[in-house]
């Protein structure tokens, strides 16, 4: 894996609407070489985003009261909520690596941040015709942990991954998470009986080489 040093940046729970118009902003800065390679470490109030392809089938029961944005990052629905971390990555890809190139550098550097804490993690390759597997999964239970959704413009990516630390699960069992009906999604907490988000964040940015 190559380097690819990034600078840090990081808050604790921001509205979402506000955190896309702030990223949409860095990702110009970006764009116009204003700033470096930046991973941005935050959590979001309960809230469902959707991707353009999501099936209105997917969504939640409104009574439940959660939110539903849109959003133009890939993927289906995920949910955000206190206790998970969601990490942005606004990095300018070079000219021999397009947008899945880096989701799968995503995918092993999160990995080796589960490595480090304790739980063995991995990617999964997608099967032909099957829903796209991107995320991280754990090793001994099967269960989805993290994800992903991301997209490029002018070679700036955008968007990133939600880890879930120690949050309330259920939300995800309201509505089905990543188009795939029978994921099971868990947690740092679920699966290690702790979990520190303080650990997780430094875990993290460690293993994105973010400071």
């Amino acid at each position: 894996m190559r380097a690819r040093p990034l600078t840090l940046v990081q808050d604790d729970l921001v509205d979402y609407d506000t955190a896309m118009e702030r990223m949409t902003d860095l990702v110009g800065q970006r764009q116009r070489d204003e700033r470096p390679d930046t991973l941005w470490l935050l959590s979001h109030p309960a809230v469902y985003t959707i991707g353009r392809r999501t099936p209105l089938t997917h969504l939640p029961d409104p009574t439940r009261g959660i939110p539903v944005v849109e959003t133009g990052r890939g993927g289906q629905l995920t949910y955000h909520g206190p206790g998970q971390l969601v990490g942005y990555l606004i990095v300018k890809l070079d000219e021999d690596q397009g947008i899945v190139d880096y989701v799968r550098e995503v995918e092993l550097r999160l990995v080796e941040a589960l490595g480090k804490l304790g739980l063995p993690a991995e990617r999964r390759d997608t099967p032909p015709g099957s829903e796209l597997l991107t995320g991280v999964w754990t090793v001994e239970t099967g269960r989805k942990i993290i994800s992903i959704g991301m997209r490029q413009s002018r070679r700036v990516t955008s968007h990133g991954f939600a880890l879930n630390v120690d949050g309330d699960l259920t939300p995800w069992n309201w509505a089905i998470a990543c188009g795939m009906p029978d994921v099971d999604m868990t947690s740092l907490n679920r699966e290690l009986g702790t979990a520190s988000m303080d650990e997780v964040r430094t875990a993290v940015a460690a293993a994105f080489e973010a400071s």
